[in-house]
């Protein structure tokens, strides 16, 4: 199964409208203690982070984690879970570090289940973004991503640093449903 990426109308409307985002979840990775934004709650392993980008009308909120492979130290990715400016979609979206192997983009596992692939629709200085929304992802027959999530105990997301690389990165679940419940 492969994820559907998001369309390109709908991806660029979120690069403008959610700028900061990314670049909070790569500042809480590389220095914790200067990310911009405020940490609104924290819910297990998932916080809510909130800023206001330049130019936008309010407040804008994820929910986020930052996570690094047990034995790849260099091998961080940031989780980021936000809802559009409409509320009428969520999205995932994945910072991996600059050097995976793009042609074979990100691999979901939930709870040993095989949920598919993302793939990455751009990469800037600080890593490459993989982006899906998460209402309209089906993993099989009628369950969506977001419901597979939201029952969820561990997410692992892979990355590839060669073709018969593959690095497994654990994301706790911990907290998820109450961080999506309380997201804006």
């Amino acid at each position: 199964m492969v994820f559907r990426s998001l369309p390109r109308t709908l991806a660029v409307a979120l690069a403008l409208s959610s700028a900061a985002l990314p670049a909070m979840a790569q500042q809480q990775t590389q220095q914790p203690s200067q990310q911009p934004g405020v940490v609104k709650s924290n819910h297990g392993a998932w916080s809510i982070v909130c800023d206001t980008p330049a130019g936008a009308n309010g407040e804008q909120c994820a929910l986020m984690q930052n996570v690094i492979a047990d034995d790849r130290p260099e091998v961080g990715l940031s989780v980021v879970i936000l809802k559009t400016a409409d509320r009428k979609a969520t999205i995932l979206r994945v910072l991996a570090p600059l050097g995976v192997l793009l042609p074979n983009g990100l691999g979901l596992n939930v709870d040993g289940n095989d949920i598919g692939k993302a793939y990455f629709v751009r990469c800037f200085s600080d890593g490459c973004y993989s982006e899906v929304v998460l209402d309209d992802t089906k993993v099989k027959d009628d369950e969506q991503t977001l419901k597979v999530l939201l029952a969820g105990k561990t997410a692992t997301f892979i990355v590839f640093q060669s073709p018969e690389e593959g690095v497994g990165i654990p994301v706790d679940l911990n907290g998820f449903r109450a961080g999506y419940e309380a997201l804006p």
